[in-house]
């Protein structure tokens, strides 16, 4: 079998802050359903996740972009708490605890953020 890979710009290098707002975008899943996602710069390495907590299907951003807890250290859900690493996107408190958020291929190269795209699974919304 034979995968599709192509990437796609979601934002540039600088408007993603070490611990700041994420970048939001939408991805279309394999079988035609839109998916919010989003990047987040952590430790100096960027990370990507599908916008939704791992406990029940809702967005984890209380405020657009808004994915990191008051400390900077883990993302929260704005529904219930739940805290999740940055890096792995498992959950270490709230009623979801060793559960995680889906991951999505995210990359930085030249001063741009890019989500891989593959074809078999997501792609982006244009």
């Amino acid at each position: 079998m034979r995968l599709d890979f192509t990437k796609q710009i979601i934002g540039r290098s600088h408007d993603l802050i070490e611990t700041g707002d994420g970048i939001r975008f939408v991805v279309r899943q394999q079988n035609g359903v839109d998916r919010s996602a989003f990047a987040i710069r952590y430790c100096s390495k960027v990370y990507g996740y599908i916008n939704e907590c791992a406990h029940i299907p809702v967005e984890l951003d209380w405020m657009e972009g808004a994915f990191f807890d008051a400390n900077k250290k883990n993302i929260i859900c704005s529904n219930h708490g739940a805290m999740f690493t940055p890096d792995e996107g498992k959950c270490v408190s709230g009623p979801c605890i060793g559960a995680s958020l889906q991951s999505i291929n995210v990359f930085e190269e030249n001063g741009y953020i890019y989500f891989l795209q593959n074809n078999e699974k997501f792609s982006s919304k244009e």
